[in-house]
């Protein structure tokens, strides 16, 4: 073999190789790309419903301190009023009420109050 042919030979294996390497290269680029996108679009939510969460919780409590107070014996508060306290909506106070193991009266008449206190009727 003649030095022209092995250095033909050569000059197309190191290109051959090249061509494999930056494909890998790009497709490892590519999935960390990817993966980082997503890792900050992740992060990005958890930040915008940080403050949405805290809220949450406060409101909770409230509503919590609200169903267990002891000037209302019957723990039943209305709908209205725990919406009014609060500062949500109605759908939204409806929420947050079986967040915290609430339930509606079987009278419908819009009156809440903890299942702890107003336990469902057990089936016979």
């Amino acid at each position: 073999m003649d030095e022209s042919s092995l250095a033909t030979k050569i000059a197309s294996q190191v290109v051959s190789d090249t061509k494999f390497w930056i494909a890998i290269i790009g497709i490892v680029g590519g999935i960390v790309g990817s993966l980082l996108t997503l890792l900050g679009n992740i992060f990005l939510h958890k930040l915008k419903e940080k403050p949405q969460k805290e809220l949450d919780e406060k409101r909770k409590i409230t509503l919590k301190m609200m169903l267990e107070d002891d000037r209302f014996p019957e723990k039943w508060r209305n709908i209205n009023t725990l919406s009014a306290v609060i500062g949500a909506s109605k759908e939204e106070t409806k929420r947050l009420l079986v967040g915290i193991d609430a339930r509606g009266s079987e009278k419908a008449d819009g009156k809440w109050g903890l299942i702890k206190y107003h336990p469902f009727p057990t089936q016979k």
